[in-house]
């Protein structure tokens, strides 16, 4: 084969076959290496059963030990060295993650299983090694990584249904096994009943190429943070994400992380079923989530909304008081706040009336979440604040603000 690295090659080959070997002393001096019994059926032929070791687990269970070995100590330090394997050494294997962990569990244990599975054992098989090594090298050298974060999601429900959700995120039902086959830790990661429940069912991800060179991952805590976000405001659904997200890079395991707080958090509420077109008002939100980053008082009302999702009696409607001041109220305050999102929501002067009544006392958190929608499709929201004042003063006929606010309304009101 054409080895691109041929000091990597080296020591690489060293750790795996040092790793081999005392793995098999292991197994002489009386530890076991678990079987799975397996039946392959064809049709109009009689069954076949093969007997497959389970190499991954065992190696797994022994990672910490063979990571203190000096042909690890040397495999890492040629990494480290490496360029192309920076992006792997910021691979988040735990809290108290180095570089040398982190490029132990991104690179040298699959490589080492994946050796082992294609052996069979612990007999070494030189060809196997090269093949598994020309894959890292692909991986390593190649002209972009291919990135993918996972979590877990509940409270929606898809019928099956892949959401897309714009820049690579999307709604999917998850894949039976697909985390327990890169994590094997993962089940205990996972929200109680997930893969049993309707609303439980389905993953938030985030796929993404990386530009060569990249030495970093995305902020994927982040960017699903505000798909979540997204997902409750246009949905009005109790969505959470996590507890964690799973990462890999060119299908290769690179870690688990945290996912933000208040994202992992579900909210009170029944299941909410996420359609295509409330799949398409989340997306259009999530790429404008960004206007929160310019409009301190947009952000401050996202915050305050969001955080009543979790707070009931006086905390919550003091929340939701503040959220609609900080939209609409500017330095007039709720009274301002209440009479703009009247007009802005209520469609006859009767609806608008009760609207205003109700909005300067405990808003409805659902008359809040529609005004938080409105002002983030209209785009400006100093502009949006302009345009109602001319309409309360009798300046300008009243404009047709809701383009989607009312039919998702009207859906979930169905």
């Amino acid at each position: 084969m054409s080895v691109r690295a041929p000091q990597l090659f080296t020591s690489l080959r060293n750790f795996s076959l040092g790793a081999f070997r005392a793995l098999l002393i292991e197994l002489d001096d009386g530890a076991e290496l678990p079987f799975a019994f397996e039946e392959h059926n064809s049709r109009g032929r009689p069954a076949l059963y093969e007997y497959r070791p389970l190499v991954s687990g065992f190696v797994e269970t022994r990672a910490h030990r063979l990571r203190k070995r000096d042909d690890a100590r040397i495999a890492l330090e040629d990494l480290r060295r490496e360029p192309a394997a920076a992006i792997f050494s910021a691979a988040h294997s735990g809290p108290r993650a180095d570089e040398d962990e982190a490029l132990f569990y991104s690179i040298l244990l699959p490589l080492l299983v994946t050796t082992a599975e294609a052996c069979g054992g612990f007999d070494w098989d030189d060809s196997a090694f090269a093949r598994a090594y020309a894959e890292l090298e692909e991986s390593l050298f190649g002209w972009d990584h291919a990135y993918v974060a996972v979590a877990p999601l509940v409270g929606v429900t898809t019928g099956g249904a892949t959401i897309e959700l714009g820049g690579g995120i999307r709604v999917r039902t998850a894949a039976t096994g697909e985390l327990a086959k890169l994590w094997p830790e993962a089940n205990g990661l996972l929200p109680s009943d997930f893969g049993r429940e309707p609303d439980r069912l389905c993953v938030l991800e985030l796929e993404r190429a990386l530009e060569p060179g990249a030495t970093e991952p995305p902020d994927a805590p982040g960017e699903l943070a505000d798909a979540i976000t997204a997902i409750r405001l246009a949905a009005a659904a109790p969505a959470a994400a996590g507890p964690v997200l799973f990462e890999r890079l060119d299908w290769r395991p690179y870690g688990i992380r945290p996912v933000v707080p208040i994202a992992a958090t579900p909210p009170a509420g029944e299941p909410t079923r996420l359609d295509a077109f409330r799949g398409a008002v989340a997306a259009d939100l999530r790429e404008r989530l960004v206007l929160a980053d310019e409009d301190p008082e947009l952000g401050e009302a996202l915050d305050r909304w969001e955080l009543s999702l979790f707070q009931d009696g006086p905390f919550g409607a003091e929340q939701l008081r503040e959220a609609l001041a900080a939209l609409l109220g500017g330095p007039d305050g709720l009274w301002a706040a209440a009479v703009r999102g009247a007009v802005l929501l209520g469609e006859t002067p009767h609806e608008r009336a009760e609207l205003n009544e109700r909005l300067s006392g405990d808003p409805s958190p659902d008359a809040v979440r529609r005004a938080l929608v409105e002002a983030l499709l209209h785009g400006d929201r100093a502009k949006l604040v302009a345009t109602l004042d001319e309409t309360i003063l009798g300046l300008r006929s009243r404009p047709e603000f809701r383009h989607k606010v009312d039919t998702i309304a009207r859906a979930l009101a169905g």
